[in-house]
Order: structure tokens, then C-alpha cells, then sequence
């Protein structure tokens, strides 16, 4: 294969023309990393050359989680805001944060087990989202092969190229005469390549289906039939493991995987390297391996298996606040229409209840408490509000979401347990709801009053006066809308209400305070008390 040049305006690639102050191997690598473009070509004499270095996948994202961090710390962050920036999409306690980059940085594969919807899977996604994803790379290679890997020995020797590469530069294409110190280092075409889906990033999901030749890969027939030879490396379609190869892998259920399938991910956590059933020849699979677990599948996970890998618990969240973010963020990019803060909040109490006091690891029952159960439960609400003709919805329109949100993560095994965990759901919101609702609009309502009143109570009796007038008469809230002048301090509380809550065009700024209002005098009576702790559980 001829070799390609570097583009004549593509970054420099020879010594001397890197602009760093006495360089090291791994300064050399990271300028000339954020320098380069995708698709870039150059050889692998101009990579060595240039001092670009082999890392192991393991290396090349502690080097970049080092990087982000320190960026993160001088923008003034300390280390517990600077973990948490890496994740903004998800929500865990600190110590999950810490022990998670704590693992990744000390180059471990890891496990994070847990209960179902406590949030594994959107983890491990985000750990690969961090995950530095430019890499130098023999331009042709199925497998990714580091172009230093042909022609530097101690590169060979730690990163072996894959037998395909081999044979094609070795004398007379026989892989057996191969020797990276006789390789043309100037005939290694390299190309800079983003990983992506099947190219250093594999992802698989656990089913007692999923057998070896997933991992290890299949026959190409159209390749065979070309060859003729079925024992070739030439003619292996890459599986999952050599997918994977220099990137990521995450392993989504590994408790569900057959142990044959366990054994054979095994070997490439040892080893590095793939031998698939119908080859001679043994492929190579370095990768960062990531892999989630419920509860009741971790005794599934062989125990050398298991050994490899760094277990990490993924649990709910314990603090209130935290549980609303989640549904705030996910609210965020869902379309429903407005929830009144008082029944987004009570709901997700409801919710914690349930973790509380209901087993996790319960095969039937263990996603009801789920954090996709905490998102569904203000979409399920807004639904039956549309449904029913109405908008805002109302303390009913939450009952019925809840219902409809938890009961639609029971696990239907049978019509019989489908009914029993039903009428068990229906029950616990039975006697949760109501105290949920006043700790909820308590809350609400004593950061008003503290906040916004100064715990002033003639301020807070004349809004209750003006409130009591308006929520029964439409034309007086008309006028209230149209005249400025008109209930000042119910407006001062709308105002509120708009900024806290945005209702949208759709909900007038006076009807949304309206709402609210009937929300508090139902459930708060408007007062204040000590035990109206927004993390204090029900």
C-alpha cells in the first residue's frame, strides 16, 4: 500500500516545528492531538518522528480525565464541583463521582451495580462521552492497529499489531517473518481517526443470546469467497471485543451474558487479546471496559470475571434535592406541558416513600422506585390534564399520573401478581399522597414567606384575602390581568409563581398563581412549620 502525505496545510508532524518549550513524549502527543484534524494522514516515520507516544486506552483517558480536571480547578471549581461538572447530565452523590474517576484513573475496568433505574446505564454512556476519542491509526486496519505498533519494538511488544497488518507488511506476506525493526516506517500509512460505533466503541447488551462468536466475530462469506481460505484473518468480520479495540467497550447487563460469552471477555481483560473460534491467528483487544449489573444478576458474574472488573454501587439518590434535579433536567427536554412545582415535588416524594420502604432487588417491583418512574410521573400528570380538558393540571390529575406512572413498572409475570403489585401500588399512594402534597406545598409556601414576605404576616393575610377573591371568579381575574393596579400583592405572588415555575404562554401568569393558590390552601393552610424540611423524608 503506497503511502499518503500529510495535507499541506495540516499541523506539523516533524520535529522542530512544534511549538513547546523543552517537550516531553507526552506534551509532543497532546499538542499534536488538539492539533490535528480528522481524516488527517501521515506516516509512521513522521509520527515517530514527531514524538506522538502508544498509551493504552486506560492511559489515554486517565491522561484526558486528568486534563478536563485541572481545567475545571482553574475556573475555580474545587474537586467535588469539578467531578460533578464532568457529569451534567446525570445526578449521583459525590462519593459515586469520586470513587467512579478514582477507578478510571488508576486505569481499572469497572462494574456499576445497583438497583434497576438508579441511573447505571446513563453513567457508563457519559463515562464514554468523556472518553478522548481522536486516535492515530493504520489507515486500512479493521482493528485499529496504532501505526508505531509495525515498526517499533517495544511498542510491538506491549500493543502486538493484528495478524492482518502483519501479514501485510511483513516479507512475502507471511505473518511469521514479521519483525517491526525491518519495517519501512515510511510505507505505514496513518490516518487520524474520531472513534465511533464499531470502530473503538462497542457496545453490548446481556442476554442469555449472546454467544462467543458476538464478542469474538463471524465469517465474512463475501470475503471468503474471495479468498477461499476460511481459516484466513482476512475473511473475520469483527466482533464486539475487536470493535472495541484502543477505545471502549460497555457491557450493558453483564450478569445476563452466558458464561462461555463471560470467559471469552474474560481473556481479553487478561490478556489484551482475542483468539475467535475459527482462526488461527489471535486478534488484539485493548479496551476501557465498563459494564453494569442489577441486583439480582450479580451472582451471575463468574468470580474471575468479576475480579477484573472494579465494583462500583449505583444507588438512589438519598437527598430530595437531587431527585428533583433529575426531573428537572429530564423536564428539560420533554415536551409536556406545565406541572405546578407543589405536584412535581409531591410526586417525586411519593416516590422516595416507596424506596423507603419497599426492597429494591424485588425482580417485580424493584423499577417502580426508579428514576425513569421520577420522570414519568410529571409526564403521565400533564397527559391526563390534556386528557381531561384542562390546564393546570390538579392534585387528582397527580394521583392518577402516579398510578399510571408506577403501575406501568410493575413487571407483568402473570395476570395474577400483575394485579396483586397493582392494587399494592394503588394502596401505598392511597396513604402517601396526601401527606407528600401538604409537606410539598408547605415547603413551597415557607419560601415565600420567608423570602419573599420577610415573615410579615399582614403581607401574608392581605395575599390571602385577595387570593380567596380571585381563585372563584374569572372576570376578576381578567381585570386583575389587565390592571396593574389591582390586587398588588397577589401579583407580587404571581410574579413569583412566573419566575419560579415559567408556565408557558399558555398558562396566564395570574391563572398559574391562581392554581397555586387553591394548591396551598387545600394542603399547606398557609403556614409554616419547623418539620417543613425540604429532605426530611415522609
Amino acid at each position: 500500500m503506497p503511502p499518503e502525505s500529510p495535507p499541506a496545510a495540516g499541523p506539523a508532524l516533524v520535529p522542530g516545528k512544534l511549538n513547546i518549550p523543552n517537550p516531553t513524549p507526552r506534551a509532543v502527543a497532546a499538542a499534536t492531538h488538539e492539533a490535528i484534524r480528522p481524516g488527517s494522514h501521515a506516516t509512521a516515520a513522521e509520527l515517530k518522528g514527531s514524538g506522538v507516544v502508544v498509551e493504552s486506552p486506560g492511559e489515554r483517558f486517565r491522561a484526558e480525565i486528568l486534563r478536563l480536571l485541572s481545567g475545571l480547578r482553574a475556573r475555580g471549581l474545587d474537586r467535588a464541583e469539578a467531578l460533578r461538572a464532568l457529569f451534567p447530565r446525570t445526578v449521583l452523590p459525590d462519593t459515586t463521582y469520586e470513587d467512579l474517576i478514582t477507578a478510571v484513573v488508576s486505569g481499572s475496568h469497572i462494574l456499576l451495580f445497583g438497583p434497576s433505574g438508579a441511573g447505571k446505564t446513563s453513567l457508563a454512556r457519559d463515562l464514554w462521552s468523556l472518553f478522548p476519542k481522536g486516535a492515530w491509526t493504520v489507515d486500512g486496519c479493521p482493528v485499529l492497529d496504532h501505526p508505531l505498533s509495525l515498526i517499533d519494538p517495544v511498542a510491538a511488544a506491549r500493543f502486538p499489531p493484528c495478524p492482518i497488518c502483519r501479514r501485510r507488511y511483513a516479507p512475502g506476506g507471511d505473518p511469521a517473518n514479521f519483525d517491526p525493526s525491518n519495517v519501512d516506517a515510511g510505507k505505514i500509512p496513518a490516518v487520524y481517526t474520531v472513534l465511533r460505533e464499531g470502530f473503538g466503541f462497542a457496545r453490548l447488551q446481556g442476554s442469555s443470546e449472546v454467544f462467543p462468536d458476538h464478542l469474538t466475530g463471524n465469517i465474512n462469506l463475501r470475503k471468503l469467497e474471495e479468498i477461499g481460505d476460511p481459516m484466513s484473518p482476512l475473511v473475520l468480520e469483527p466482533g464486539k471485543l475487536l470493535q472495541a479495540n484502543r477505545g471502549f467497550l460497555l457491557v450493558d447487563e453483564i450478569g445476563k451474558l452466558p458464561l462461555g460469552t463471560q470467559n471469552v471477555l474474560l481473556q481479553a481483560l487478561q490478556e489484551g487479546t482475542v483468539t475467535p473460534s475459527k482462526s488461527r491467528e489471535t486478534f488484539p483487544a485493548w479496551f476501557v471496559a465498563v459494564s453494569t449489573s442489577n441486583l439480582s444478576d450479580l451472582d451471575n458474574i463468574n468470580d474471575p470475571l468479576s475480579d477484573r472488573l472494579t465494583s462500583l454501587h449505583v444507588s438512589f439518590n438519598s437527598r430530595h434535592a437531587d431527585n428533583r434535579h433529575i426531573v428537572e433536567l429530564a423536564r428539560e427536554e420533554m415536551t409536556t406541558g406545565y406541572v405546578p412545582e407543589i405536584l412535581v415535588d409531591a410526586g417525586v416524594r411519593v416516590v422516595e416513600a416507596w424506596r423507603l420502604r419497599m426492597s429494591e432487588d424485588n425482580p417485580d417491583i424493584g423499577e417502580v422506585g426508579s428514576n425513569r418512574t421520577l420522570i414519568d410521573v410529571a409526564a403521565r400528570t400533564s397527559a391526563i390534564a390534556s386528557l381531561a380538558g384542562h390546564n393546570p393540571p390538579t392534585s387528582p390529575d397527580l394521583k392518577a399520573g402516579l398510578v399510571h406512572a408506577m403501575r406501568g413498572r410493575i413487571r407483568a409475570r402473570s395476570g395474577d401478581s400483575f394485579r396483586q403489585n397493582e392494587k399494592r401500588v394503588v394502596e401505598f399512594i392511597d396513604q402517601y399522597l396526601d401527606p407528600a402534597l401538604k409537606r410539598s406545598a408547605g415547603v413551597y409556601w415557607c419560601r415565600y414567606y420567608r423570602d419573599a414576605l420577610k415573615e410579615s404576616k399582614n403581607d401574608a393575610e392581605a395575599l390571602v384575602g385577595e387570593g380567596r377573591r380571585l381563585k372563584d371568579d374569572a372576570e376578576l381575574r381578567t381585570q386583575a390581568a389587565g390592571d396593574g393596579g389591582l390586587f398588588p400583592r397577589f401579583r407580587g405572588f404571581a410574579g413569583y409563581v412566573s419566575k419560579r415555575e415559567s408556565p408557558g404562554a399558555d398558562v396566564g401568569s395570574i391563572d398559574a398563581a391562581v392554581n397555586v393558590f387553591r394548591l396551598l390552601e387545600e394542603f399547606s393552610l398557609f403556614s409554616c412549620r419547623e418539620e417543613d424540611d425540604d429532605d426530611s423524608p415522609l
